[in-house]
């Protein structure tokens, strides 16, 4: 059976953030993914940092694990200007 964990983005990479990425791959994870919301209700007033430059980062620490999105939201990155 494989096993994968969510992550949330809000954790400051200089401040645990690195480590909770290192520790899913070493609890032996499969995968480890994160969100791409833009915010999310209950973090309102707190950090939440974008996906993809939470997983580059997580990428360049990591070996073995997975790592992606779980949901990736196009509309609110497309500019579209009058």
């Amino acid at each position: 059976m494989r096993l994968s964990t969510v992550i949330l983005p809000i954790h400051r990479w200089n401040q645990g953030g690195r480590e909770v990425w290192r520790r899913a791959e070493e609890l032996g994870f499969h995968a480890a993914y994160t969100y791409d919301h833009l915010s999310w209700r209950t973090f309102r007033d707190e950090p939440w940092f974008g996906a993809v430059p939470t997983l580059t980062a997580a990428a360049a620490v990591t070996e073995r694990i997975r790592l992606g999105t779980m949901v990736t939201p196009v509309k609110p990155r497309s500019c579209i200007t009058a």
